[in-house]
């Protein structure tokens, strides 16, 4: 079957396109009123960081990191989104939210305190895989902030796609649909960089410590852009990882992935031990492997599994295959107080249900680097009229420009069939107001930043303008999901929660980690 035989396949059922889990992750550094990276541990209003389910931290202290819980409907996914927030800025007294991915002002990476989870062994074993972040990596590259999202499609899709099976076929068919989606996405997600990147500029304190090839021109005082960049945070100068680039994990199958993943979990890195695992009685990071644990595997997307309670992303994958899609590729979108738009994740919606209805031919490793050349040309260069990508590896170019608008041609059939599957146009509405951005580059985020920072002369006025402007617009908002109460309550119980799992502890830390990597020793 091709692709319109397959999607008026599931069009058949409405349930099929319009059910689909989706949930959102956005990281937002806390910041002075003077626009410095805040030096405050996480506020205790906010509850624990260890187990409150909305709102906990990243890599660092100030590093936020707001979840929602999955959700079948993009207003309810936005309103609960909003509703974090919003809560969120009635405990920060005078600070606020960067709004951008690119942070600023960050001076030496010792101002940056690490994460703090309490006392329990599973607290203390999550800041020490961030201590070894800071060693491998530095800490200025773990506070980039993204927004991820987390998608699925519903039961009622698959019956349409593979009809009756038994169950552990139709977990096979699942995982394998999955990663023919994940290939899809290498081969044609650079969409999502050129239409949604917002990291057209950085500070110079990030090429202060990495020196770069690239000419960068710089604006104002300290920022500095490349004309057509749409991405940089998905550059080499953001959040990549030059040990992973050696590791060959593999997107045809499950049980691939599985053997490259557990591969790298298992390599020695001859980098990584001259850091040194226990140094003078004091750790420095949980082991000197390529990674630390599986959450160190730095990829565009991820095939994801809910885990149980001490089970690992590798292990339930195993246990149950692929239950849903995670995209790492978004920026945060400056312009949107909560970092992202309905736009967006109509967008993805649309996006990722052509991945898994197209074709998906198995891909080696070299097919998977000329791939990733055209995302590398596009997060550098993506707004150049004139830029041209590669088809494969056999030396065919075509034009972003040309490219996009034949994509979006098949996407335009999906966005019909969802529309007429809700009893709207607004997936049409999506595509049409994209569309244009694919005519017209200075539409694109990174274009319309990249305007503000020549006129403000720089990211940090930018940054902070629409950092107040945002807090101001949440503040008058009132919730639209949840309550005040709700979150106070979830605040109370988190704590309470975090100190039932420390006070069950019963191992040092020293068997708490061998017991736990006692499969990799």
């Amino acid at each position: 079957m091709d692709f319109s035989q397959r999607l008026q396949q599931v069009a058949a059922n409405p349930d099929a396109l319009t059910q689909m889990g989706r949930g959102l992750e956005r990281e937002a550094l806390r910041i002075t009123p003077q626009g410095k990276l805040s030096p405050e541990p996480h506020p205790a209003e906010l509850g624990s960081a260890l187990t409150n389910k909305w709102i906990t931290t990243d890599f660092a202290e100030p590093l936020l990191e707001f979840i929602t819980p999955v959700s079948q409907n993009v207003d309810h996914l936005l309103s609960q989104l909003s509703d974090i927030h919003q809560f969120t800025y009635t405990k920060l007294g005078e600070e606020k939210l960067w709004p951008m991915s690119m942070p600023c002002f960050v001076g030496d990476q010792d101002d940056i305190n690490l994460a703090q989870y309490g006392s329990s062994n599973t607290g203390k074993m999550k800041t020490l895989y961030r201590e070894g972040l800071k060693h491998r990596y530095g800490s200025v590259m773990q506070v980039i902030s993204g927004v991820h999202f987390n998608f699925s499609f519903p039961e009622a899709f698959w019956d349409q796609r593979f009809g009756e099976q038994s169950a552990i076929d139709r977990q096979n068919a699942i995982s394998n649909a999955y990663f023919g989606l994940i290939r899809n996405y290498y081969r044609f997600g650079w969409l999502i960089p050129y239409l949604f990147g917002a990291s057209p500029a950085l500070c110079g304190s990030f090429l202060n410590k990495n020196e770069s090839a690239l000419n960068f021109e710089e604006v104002g005082k300290g920022t500095y852009c490349l004309p057509n960049s749409t991405a940089l945070r998905l550059s080499d100068l953001g959040y990549t990882n030059h040990e992973q680039s050696s590791l060959k994990i593999g997107f045809n199958s499950l049980e691939q992935y599985l053997d490259g993943v557990r591969s790298a979990i298992r390599t020695p890195s001859e980098e990584f031990a001259k850091i040194g695992v226990k140094v003078d009685g004091e750790y420095r990071q949980l082991n000197a492997n390529v990674l630390q644990i599986e959450n160190e595997l730095y990829a565009p997307i991820r095939p994801k599994r809910v885990t149980k309670p001490g089970e690992k992303p590798s292990e339930a994958l195993d246990r149950g295959g692929v239950e849903y899609i995670e995209v790492r590729s978004l920026d945060v979108n400056p312009f949107s107080p909560i970092g992202i738009t309905a736009d967006q994740v109509r967008f993805l919606d649309l996006f990722l249900t052509w991945a898994v209805l197209s074709p998906s031919a198995d891909m080696d490793d070299a097919e998977l680097a000329c791939w990733r050349d055209n995302w590398n040309r596009v997060v550098l260069d993506g707004r150049n009229p004139d830029l041209q990508l590669k088809i494969g590896c056999n030396g065919e170019r075509l034009t972003l420009k040309d490219w996009g608008s034949r994509v979006f041609a098949e996407l335009a059939q999906v966005a019909i069939a969802m529309d007429a599957a809700v009893g709207d146009n607004a997936y049409q509405q999506t595509l049409a107001r994209l569309q244009t951005w694919i005519d017209d580059p200075a539409l694109t985020l990174s274009a319309q930043l990249l305007d503000q920072i020549h006129q403000q002369q720089g990211i940090g006025a930018v940054g902070k303008g629409l950092a107040k402007a945002h807090a101001q617009t949440l503040s008058e908002m009132p919730y639209r999901y949840y309550t005040e109460q709700q979150f106070e309550q979830e605040a109370v119980d988190s704590v309470a929660k975090q100190q039932q799992i420390e006070a069950a502890d019963t191992q040092s830390f020293d068997a708490f980690l061998n017991d736990y990597f006692a499969d990799i020793q």
